[in-house]
């Protein structure tokens, strides 16, 4: 598999592909176009987070009103609990993400 690598046609919904079976840590690839976590919603996960941006642009939102931006080869860590959100992804090129959930610390 080459994670760069995108469907022919990106439907309207994010992509979520588990690149490993999720046996205590799942790692997972993410393609989001231009898709934002809605509004009033926020992920409040149970598990920590480690993700990097590969491609494109986002904008992570904390429950505190903290915000960060990201380029290509930006990574984050959230911890399990640790409310935040997506803001905006860009579409042209389209966001890659890689996503580590696990217990992480």
């Amino acid at each position: 598999m080459n994670v760069f690598e995108l469907p022919s046609e990106l439907p309207d919904e994010e992509i979520f592909e588990s690149l490993i079976p999720d046996q205590g840590v799942l790692i997972e690839r993410i393609i989001s176009t231009g898709q934002a976590t809605p509004e009033g919603v926020w992920y409040n996960q149970d598990r920590d987070e480690w993700v990097v941006l590969l491609q494109g642009t986002a904008t992570i939102m904390w429950h505190d009103g903290r915000k960060q931006d990201l380029l290509a080869g930006d990574s984050i860590f959230f911890s399990a609990n640790e409310r935040h959100r997506v803001d905006k992804t860009s579409v042209n090129p389209p966001c890659i993400w890689l996503a580590v959930h696990g217990k992480l610390r």
